[in-house]
């Protein structure tokens, strides 16, 4: 009975052993599209554009695509920087608005039409809002036709706020309820008993959600800053069609190096050069996180 029973258990060890390695394969079947669509669509264009920056046309290495960048594009790159860090400093300014208000606000009626209403510029292309704030912000467009309207401006004193105002203020309402949302849902998450608590004690609305309630959900709230800020580097559509003159966002640059002159070297520089500002942003939220001992 004993030399059966081993017998029986070495035979069932390596079936065992069998269904795990099958598991894996299949398991690595299954990954393996997802995989390839990674690596044949951000992989290596990645990795093309990296090599490209540091080649000149006829293949050798050099700095000149980065000189070249920085002598035509240096002022592009910083106006760059700074409209994404204040659209970014204006949607979470909103944000925390809208979330702290969906969150403490009193008035059933008014907290249901925020909640309805701040979503839908989510749910619009880049492209249509940059077309929409083109009729909405140009000398004669709405927003100025209706301060006439109103009387509060003369016809003379009409101006056209398609240039960096427009790019911000498009920014701004475009990611602004994408934050928001995020926002919104953790506040709504939060233990209630403390606020209740605050209130108790007499503390007001704006004091519980600056000192309480965002201090709880300054992580999601920086999750969404760091996507946002990501976003706004990518954005072709707005700069371009917003505030086409220098300077301008180096998107634009980028587009009229590869369709003005076929220059791809200065065009991935440039793609380098911003891949460099959304790693050092992402390394500054995980460097924080890393500081606090929590996940980020």
């Amino acid at each position: 009975m004993d030399i059966s029973g081993e017998g029986i258990r070495g035979t069932a060890r390596p079936d065992r052993l069998t269904d795990r390695i099958d598991e894996r394969v299949w398991a690595g079947l299954l990954v393996l599209p997802a995989l390839a669509m990674v690596a044949l669509f951000f992989l290596y264009p990645l990795g093309f554009s990296l090599v490209s920056a540091f080649q000149d046309k006829g293949g050798a290495w050099t700095l000149d695509n980065f000189r070249k960048s920085l002598d035509l594009y240096g002022s592009d790159i910083v106006f760059t920087l700074v409209i994404a860090a204040l659209s970014v400093t204006v949607v979470a300014a909103l944000s925390v608005a809208i979330g702290g208000y969906l969150t403490l606000g009193e008035n059933p009626r008014a907290v249901a039409a925020l909640r309805w209403l701040y979503r839908w510029p989510l749910f619009i292309p880049f492209i249509v809002a940059a077309q929409v704030m083109r009729s909405f912000l140009a000398k004669n467009g709405l927003l100025n036709n209706g301060l006439v309207g109103l009387g509060v401006i003369e016809p003379l004193q009409a101006a056209s706020l398609l240039d960096w105002r427009g790019v911000v203020v498009t920014f701004v309402w475009k990611q602004t309820p994408f934050v928001a949302l995020m926002v919104a849902g953790a506040m709504a998450s939060l233990d209630r008993s403390t606020i209740e608590a605050a209130r108790n004690l007499g503390a007001g609305r704006l004091r519980i959600l600056v000192e309480i309630v965002v201090p709880q959900v300054r992580q999601t709230l920086a999750v969404g800053l760091v996507l946002s800020f990501v976003t706004m580097l990518s954005v072709l559509s707005v700069p371009m069609m917003l505030n086409p003159n220098s300077p301008t966002m180096i998107t634009v640059d980028m587009a009229y190096r590869i369709n003005a002159h076929g220059d791809y070297g200065v065009a991935n520089a440039l793609g380098l050069i911003s891949y460099l500002m959304a790693g050092m942003v992402g390394w500054v939220y995980l460097r924080q996180g890393v500081r606090r001992g929590g996940a980020p």
